[in-house]
């Protein structure tokens, strides 16, 4: 069984994280997705909308997911490689290059991010929309 993970905080989930799980599951039989926690998003200096448990929940709820686990530090990525005897490591491409050091444990993609939607510029227009319609 060839098993691929991916990572992220999936908050304000969108159809760009729908195409980025969907493209994950092709490249193997089985996908993990690691949810930042809301600890380690704090690190980050990300601001969520929704706390990690809902997220979590959202994602474990896509077809295309087999599992999901909390990514709680930068650091944990090898330990979790090598404990679900991963093949493929998958990420955006805006990520590009950031995780090349983990091409010793398993195989690294860097996929293309669906065009014109983030949840940042998802952030971004409702906090607009709002400031208008005050």
């Amino acid at each position: 069984m060839k098993k691929v993970i991916t990572y992220g905080t999936f908050d304000l989930f969108h159809y760009g994280h729908l195409r980025l799980l969907k493209r994950a599951k092709s490249m193997g039989d089985y996908l993990i997705v690691a949810v930042s926690t809301d600890e380690f998003n704090f690190i980050k200096n990300k601001k969520c909308t929704y706390p990690c448990f809902e997220s979590m929940e959202i994602v474990k709820a896509i077809k295309y997911v087999d599992e999901v686990i909390p990514e709680d530090s930068w650091e944990q990525k090898i330990d979790d490689i090598k404990s679900n005897d991963i093949d493929v490591f998958v990420m955006g491409n805006d990520w590009e290059g950031k995780f090349d050091f983990l091409k010793e444990h398993c195989e690294v993609v860097y996929l293309d991010r669906t065009p014109d939607i983030s949840s940042s510029g998802i952030k971004s227009s409702i906090i607009n929309s709002r400031g208008k319609q005050d």
